[in-house]
């Protein structure tokens, strides 16, 4: 799925594939407007945006106690849970204490002045080769993985489904993933793909982490940056979309632990047509119409 889980039970019912990806439209009408995701990057036409150059993004993320890592089918998806903090009231009441879930937040950037978006989950997608499994491209060019990180705005709505498809709602980040070497913050995830092999299956991981690990260093996070949509059923718009110019790098040893994921539950039969195997779980580009990608970088 693209960067949002599914709403309600219809959008559990589509898939990547032949006739099911083409009835996307027919089901969702979203999938066929002027604003979709993925798209085409392309560097050399992207629009330099001084003001993204002078207004930092800044991504203030801490360190999670737990996590949540799950098959739904479609992608598997991260949840994480960031700890608790304990506060002092006042050095009068030294003795009152009140504890604050710490939260993770970006701002600055393409985004509203003086609005906060909290991280909700991230989503992998990737290809059974090398050569695909990004949703976007960049000059045409496809990756074997690309990792969202679903934000949603806590500034103007009060949960995530009240953002999805509002204005200035959801922002997602997007980090392409190509083959090099080992990443030692992926592997706290790929060490437990094999207890979620199968469609519905969940595991909850005690291993505190801070989603930073899957980030740019500080130093590399220019950006290409414009106006989208989900990029799975429903497809919601009103998405700033967010892709990182530099990648994040796996070895292909923990690419294959992704490939070996099944789209079903286990011991049923997987979605006709399909063999099985969770994997080219990306939908392809879609047309940039009269959109303008911008840069943060020249």
């Amino acid at each position: 799925m693209a960067t949002a889980s599914p709403q309600d039970k219809q959008c559990e019912d589509w898939g990547y594939t032949g006739a099911s990806l083409s009835e996307w439209g027919l089901n969702w009408p979203y999938a066929n407007g002027d604003q979709q995701s993925p798209v085409n990057i392309n560097s050399r036409t992207a629009t330099f945006d001084e003001t993204l150059a002078e207004r930092p993004l800044l991504i203030s993320y801490c360190l999670c106690r737990e996590w949540e890592l799950s098959n739904d089918g479609h992608a598997v998806q991260v949840v994480p849970k960031p700890k608790t903090a304990t506060f002092e009231s006042s050095a009068a009441f030294r003795d009152s204490r009140s504890e604050q879930v710490l939260k993770l937040v970006t701002s600055g950037g393409p985004l509203p002045e003086g609005h906060e978006f909290e991280l909700c989950h991230l989503r992998f997608h990737w290809g059974r080769e090398d050569d695909r499994g990004s949703e976007h491209t960049v000059n045409f060019k496809a990756f074997p993985m690309e990792l969202h990180l679903l934000h949603w705005n806590t500034s103007l709505y009060s949960n995530l489904a009240d953002a999805m498809g509002k204005r200035d709602g959801i922002v997602i980040m997007s980090v392409i993933v190509q083959i090099g070497r080992e990443n030692a913050g992926v592997k706290n995830f790929t060490d437990h793909l094999e207890d979620i092999q199968y469609k519905g299956k969940s595991k909850t991981i005690t291993t505190a982490f801070n989603p930073a690990a899957f980030l740019p260093d500080p130093a590399l996070r220019e950006y290409w940056t414009y106006e989208g949509s989900l990029t799975s059923p429903p497809c919601y718009e009103n998405v700033q979309w967010i892709i990182f110019r530099y990648p994040l790098t796996i070895s292909h040893v923990q690419m294959e632990e992704f490939r070996r994921l099944r789209c079903h539950a286990k011991g049923q039969p997987p979605p006709p047509g399909e063999e099985g195997m969770l994997c080219d779980n990306f939908r392809p580009t879609q047309p940039i119409k009269s959109r303008v990608i911008r840069a943060s970088f020249q």
